[in-house]
């Protein structure tokens, strides 16, 4: 079984309330909405203690806190990234901007 997970950013989210799990045969993904930077990253750690292998980040991330991403899951965890340079539900600003 291939556990992953899939992480969203944006205000007034809560990560106790915002999360699901769609399983299937061959994969589980848990999906986790944030508020910030500093929810995210316990929630990727949260995935990893479970066994996700892979976690995915929306494209509320921006550079920065897609590398606070992955220094807080370790090297042996897949780390990719939905990618807009400015999110158009941010007012067309990255999550660097909002998130730090």
């Amino acid at each position: 079984m291939f556990e992953c997970g899939f992480i969203y950013v944006a205000p007034g989210l809560d990560p106790e309330k915002q999360r699901t799990t769609i399983p299937s045969t061959d994969i589980n993904m848990t999906v986790i909405g944030c508020a910030n930077y500093e929810q995210a990253e316990a929630a990727a750690k949260e995935l990893v203690a479970k066994g996700c292998t892979a976690v995915e980040l929306c494209a509320g991330f921006g550079n920065e806190g897609v590398q606070r991403i992955k220094k807080a899951v370790g090297p042996g965890i897949a780390v990719g990234a939905v990618r807009f340079d400015f999110h158009p539900a941010f007012a067309f600003k990255s999550g660097d901007d909002m998130f730090q």
